[in-house]
């Protein structure tokens, strides 16, 4: 067994290489005379908005109330219409009794609102997390039926894997939009997250079919001695177990279709790539920008596998 004093040498060289990495980074950014601009980056994720107040017309300032940081500014019409608006305290732009006309601005109203890069983030997420359900499902249906004693389904099944896993998922998100898209007139969202979910689900179903053949037969015929059906005997008995068997490779595939999902912004999906590019068009930050667009779909993947592996573990406890 090895002594605490070797791990932490192993440990140390692993930080002297991560070390090297970085400095052979920062080397190669020197030579190509290339400025960072890491200080751009987080308006991005995050920003205040300023909007300005106009008046609605012609008015008189009737009164001002401040209260906490905003003022409330009251105005008073040349026919009696009265009006009140809340501004910033610091944007306060009118004084009591003044008389504005239509247009004129009282001040402004700050707020906090999400940038590019999180707007992104979760449609990357949500976009992710809803093609992985219904391609588990998709999955699922398929892997039963590619198992299945019924010639039509199981040629049917095969068909549907063959075809979708022989063709690149770029094409069949084309396919689906603009000739899908177009014929049953649906949205960019819903062909992008149907692409996704059938790419998916192919892989799915190749995984499940593995997983069931892996248990012994056996324990579908001692499930069909004791009088279970066959869907009871592979809903209490096979597919648990499959389950146990199939999480690493499932969890694998769902970590895949985080990374595909980047191809939806081909399609005009504003996932967290698209929001990438329309950054760097507006701020040139192209380095800064793609190193923090790939720490996301780090980050994402990232806590998927440690979610994953907190299941497996719990799973492990029962057996």
């Amino acid at each position: 067994m090895k002594s605490r004093k070797q791990i932490w040498l192993w440990h140390l060289l692993t930080v002297f290489i991560l070390l090297l990495l970085g400095a052979g980074l920062w080397v190669a950014t020197k030579k190509i005379d290339y400025t960072w601009r890491w200080n751009r980056v987080p308006q991005y994720f995050a920003y205040v908005d300023e909007t300005l107040v106009p008046a609605p017309f012609d008015a008189r300032v009737a009164s001002l109330q401040r209260s906490g940081g905003s003022t409330a500014v009251k105005l008073t019409g040349e026919n009696g219409e009265e009006k009140t608006f809340e501004v910033d305290n610091d944007s306060l732009k009118v004084s009591e009794n003044e008389e504005l006309f239509q247009g004129d601005y009282l001040g402004s109203v700050s707020s906090w609102r999400l940038g590019p890069l999180s707007v992104g983030l979760w449609n990357t997420l949500w976009i992710s997390a809803v093609s992985s359900v219904i391609g588990l499902i998709i999955g699922l249906i398929t892997g039963l039926c590619r198992v299945s004693n019924n010639p039509t389904l199981r040629n049917l099944s095969v068909a549907y894997i063959e075809l979708i896993r022989g063709t690149p998922l770029l094409v069949q998100l084309f396919i689906f939009y603009f000739f899908l898209g177009t014929v049953l007139d649906i949205s960019r969202i819903l062909a992008g997250i149907s692409a996704l979910a059938i790419f998916a689900g192919a892989y799915v179903a190749e995984i499940i079919r593995a997983g069931i053949q892996s248990i012994p037969k056996g324990q579908m015929e001692a499930a069909r001695s004791l009088g279970m059906s066959v869907p009871q005997a592979m809903t209490h008995i096979i597919l648990p177990q499959a389950f146990k068997r199939t999480l690493p490779p499932l969890a694998g595939q769902f970590i895949s279709l985080i990374k595909d999902s980047s191809l939806v912004s081909v399609i005009a999906i504003t996932d967290l790539t698209k929001s990438g590019r329309e950054v760097i068009t507006s701020t040139f930050a192209t380095f800064e920008i793609w190193f923090v667009v790939a720490f996301l779909y780090l980050l994402l993947t990232s806590v998927l596998s440690q979610v994953i592996s907190w299941v497996e573990r719990r799973l492990a406890i029962s057996d």
